[in-house]
Formats: structure tokens, sequence, C-alpha cells
């Protein structure tokens, strides 16, 4: 076995000196998650160019028994991109893997490589006059090899699906180096195993995703945005489903805002404004979108939301009269993340129920907690249309949100078990990584679990491609 010295030199020669990171300093940024919750060491972080480069240092990883963390944006929020305190690993960076390789406009399809940034994806797209409709608040810094590697979801899953659902093929480096490229741009093939799947949401724990075909769809030429304040979620499902029934598939997102949630971006977000005078306790944002220039959306919206306020569902609305209106009411959705990482850290759950049981889901982990928790901070939103919430609970003051940290395992007790008794996920869209690796094996099966274990063993028998992360 070669010295961690002569393992790293291999890794140079493969890449280049100047890209592995060797010294404390240049490996930092990419050892700490985007939270700060957790960090690890590395021998060297590895910045390849290609796949060639990718799949040779994986070979040289697995001959030396080195364990291999994939990453991408470094934007993740359960630690699953974050090597482990203990072991010999390797972080393998695939930023400069960040091509547009083709566009088939009119396949609809685009191959791009895993450091592309989904924004580069998205104007990739739009060049073409095509919309790739994955949709997140970091979507100018995360890239799609780790938007596949966490089946993220994003506001517009409601209308066009989650990350798997976007994607007809992949390219992975495998856990002994070889490469397998199932890069075919085919709505229909029958032919076995769909192995793609295997990859997406596998959090870099089967192989490295090195470049995917995506999905592209037509461009709306027809958008309408409103926020809306309504008297409670069980208001807010009951306008979702008027929508649903008079705009069909034109509803491409519904999300749901606590009035804890718009209050902290109203704190430390310098540049948002709150919608009306006095907000109410819960908001929705709601976009229409539709292919057909002057499909009368706005006119068409108003017109549920009056009908919504007759039935005394709706408290106030605007509805943007503007692309600037539009896209200021999209960003105080999109900043309740980043105001929350301001504030500092809180007990994150990225749950979800059927969209029936969400209302019962918010009163009674409401009620539970601040029975025991009573002066809790409950910051609750997202993405209610697809039945995915971020349920986050903290405290105002430093000193006690550090002892109210130290009860996450109680909490989440708390919130879990009632989610799987809704008939729930404990992960939506984030994955598991570090932060739920034990905690879901008290809520899957024992079937699924060995089922889990039994394909980790033989993608990856030594247990080298992102240990600690998942299974």
């Amino acid at each position: 076995m070669l010295s961690d010295q002569a393992v790293v030199q291999r890794l140079s020669e493969i890449t280049g000196s100047d890209r592995v990171a060797v010294s404390d300093e240049a490996k930092a940024p990419f050892l700490t998650d985007w939270r700060g919750r957790y960090s690890g060491k590395a021998l060297a972080v590895l910045h390849p160019g290609s796949v060639e480069e990718v799949a040779s240092a994986v070979r040289i990883c697995a001959e030396e028994g080195i364990a291999m963390v994939p990453q991408g944006g470094n934007t993740g929020l359960c630690g699953g991109a974050t090597p482990l305190q203990s072991g010999r690993s390797v972080v393998i960076n695939l930023s400069r893997l960040n091509r547009v390789r083709s566009v088939d406009a009119a396949n609809n399809t685009m191959v791009a490589e895993a450091g592309c940034t989904l924004a580069a994806v998205q104007a990739a797209a739009e060049g073409i006059d095509r919309l790739f409709p994955l949709s997140l608040a970091a979507e100018g810094s995360c890239e799609i090899g780790g938007n596949l590697s966490t089946n993220a979801g994003g506001v517009q899953v409601l209308r066009y699906g989650n990350t798997r659902d976007l994607v007809l093929g992949v390219e992975v480096v495998l856990p002994d180096g070889r490469i397998w490229s199932g890069l075919n741009g085919l709505r229909k093939n029958n032919t076995g195993y769909d192995l793609k799947q295997l990859f997406i949401g596998a959090e870099g724990t089967l192989g490295i995703i090195t470049a995917a075909v995506l999905k592209l769809f037509p461009q709306p030429r027809a958008r309408a945005t409103a926020w809306v304040d309504v008297v409670d979620p069980q208001a807010a499902v009951a306008l979702l489903n008027a929508l649903q029934r008079s705009c069909g598939d034109r509803v491409t997102a519904f999300e749901i805002v606590a009035r804890e949630a718009l209050g902290l971006v109203l704190r430390h977000m310098p540049d948002a404004h709150a919608p009306f005078e006095t907000p109410g306790p819960w908001s929705v944002l709601i976009e229409l979108s539709d292919t057909v220039e002057g499909a009368g959306l706005d006119a068409l919206l108003e017109r549920e939301l009056g009908a919504a306020f007759e039935a005394g569902l709706v408290i106030d609305a605007a509805v943007a009269g503007s692309l600037a209106q539009a896209a200021a009411l999209w960003t105080l959705r999109e900043s309740i993340s980043e105001a929350q990482r301001i504030e500092g850290i809180s007990i994150k759950h990225d749950i979800s129920v059927p969209v029936s049981r969400i209302p019962e889901f918010l009163e009674r982990a409401r009620a539970a907690l601040l029975d025991r928790w009573p002066d809790a901070r409950i910051v609750a939103f997202g993405h209610i249309g697809d039945g995915n919430l971020h349920y986050n609970l903290s405290k105002s003051d430093a000193i006690d949100n550090h002892a109210f940290i130290e009860r996450t395992e109680e909490i989440n007790r708390v919130v879990h078990d009632l989610v799987m008794d809704l008939g729930g996920s404990i992960s939506a869209e984030h994955g598991l990584g570090q932060l739920k690796r034990e905690e879901i094996r008290r809520y899957k099966s024992e079937v699924e679990l060995e089922l889990m274990r039994t394909l980790k063993a033989a993608f990856d028998p030594h247990g080298l491609m992102n240990p600690g992360k998942v299974i």
C-alpha cells in the first residue's frame, strides 16, 4: 500500500499538481458543508477536468483503499458531500466538468456535465428556446451532479416532477473506476433494469455521476404570479384544489410561507419588502404558466382569487403587475433559507406528507412541540403543492438555542413519528447524507434496508464510495 504522500503524488500526475489541493488552507472550503454543521478531513481535494480523469483517480483510490467523496457546488443541507472526520479520504470535486456537451432541440434534450451549475443549464436551455424546469434557491451555485445525486425537488415539482423525472440517461464512474455511459436520449427503452435510477438519489454512494441527459420543455410565454395571505393551511389546500380544477397543469408552483418565515426574511434581507402592511398568519406564492402568449392568466388568477375571497379562504392578495414585481415576490420565498442561516442554527426537517394531510401535520406538530418547548420558534415553509414542507425549529436567544439544539433527537422523534403516522417521508428533497443516516433506520422496514445494503455491497463491496452517508 502506498503512503498518503505517494497517493497524492499519483493523483497529481492525473490532473496536474495545481488541481490537487493539499494544504489546510486550500482544502478548507471543501471540507465543511454549507450550513457549517459538518466538517471533515481529507488527504486532498481533487479537481479533475474530464470523466477520464475522474475514472483514473477512482482507480487509484480503489487500489489503495482510500474513501472517495464526490462533491459539486457544496450547497447540500445534510452533509452528504462532506468527508468524515475519521479515515483516509479524497474529495473529488466535479466543478471543472462544466460543459454542455450537446443540445438536441428536436428531441428536447441536453447532455450536461455534472459540474454545470443549475443556472448554466437553465441558460443553455433558454438559448434554444427551451425550459429546464428544475428551480432551486441555490441554482446559481448548486451543480447538476449534486441535483441528481440528491434527487432535488424545488418549486416546480408540482408540474414537472422531481429531478429523477427530468433525466433520460447518465454517465457514471463506478467505484472500481470503470465508466458506464448510459447517455441516451430515449423516452422509451424497455431493455431491462433502469440503471440510471439507481444512481439518482444515491448521493454518490454507488458511483460518481459525471454527466446526464436532461429533458427540456417548451418555454412558457405567459406567467401570472401572486402572493396571497390565507386564513390557515386548510384554506391553502382548498385554494390549491380550486386552482387545479380551473387551471389544470398551468399551476406551476404553489408555495406556503408561515408568518415566522417571512419575518426572518424581512429582518435579515435588506431589500425585502412585505407584500402587505400587516402579514397574515400564512401566505401562499402562486405561479401559473402557459406556452401560449396572451393566455389571460392574470385575469384567470384574479377570478379564482376573488372566488376564494368570497368563500372566506383568502385574507388579501397581490397579483404581480410586472416581471420585476414577480421576481420580488419570488425573492421573498427563495431568501428564507439564507435568512435562517444568518439567524443561526436551527433543527431542520425536510418532510413530506400527502397534500391533504398538511394541515393536520402542522396543527398536531405545533401542539406537540409547544407543549414540551413553549418558547420554541417554528419556521414552516415549502412546496405545499407536492406535500413537501421545510419545518425548522430554534430559539431566538443564542444561548437558549444552543441548549435547544442539543435536544435535536427528542425533537426529531416528535416530528418524524408524526410524519410516518401520516404516511409521509422524513426526507422529501434534501437526501439523507450524514444528517439522517441513522434516523432512517427507525422508519424503513428491514426488507427495504436489506435491499439497500445488497445494492451497496454489489456496487461498492469495499465501502469506499462516500462512506458514512445514506446507509
